[in-house]
């Protein structure tokens, strides 16, 4: 006959087997993915900023705009000076 300790010890001794697996499982999987993200990443060349973008930034700076704001008015200011340039 089974005492009760010894049942506590076997059913311990199984949770901690079944969880091992269940994790072992779980992160055998995730490494690669990490591996197909960045290569994509590497492979898009920046654009190279017009000289308007970047007056338009330091005026944005200077305002201290940020956010939807900021998004605002870089895109008007870059309209008002490809208007000016024509």
């Amino acid at each position: 006959m089974m005492t009760m300790s010894s049942r506590a010890i076997a059913t311990a001794f199984a949770s901690l087997l079944l969880i091992s697996s269940a994790f072992a499982q779980s992160t055998a999987p995730a490494t690669p993915a990490p591996a197909t993200k960045t290569a994509p990443a590497e492979k898009k060349a920046e654009k190279p900023r017009t000289a308007a973008s970047l007056e338009c930034s330091k005026e944005a700076d200077a305002k201290s705009m940020h956010g939807k704001e900021r998004k605002k008015f870089m895109s008007e200011c870059k309209k008002t000076a490809a208007g000016k340039a024509m």
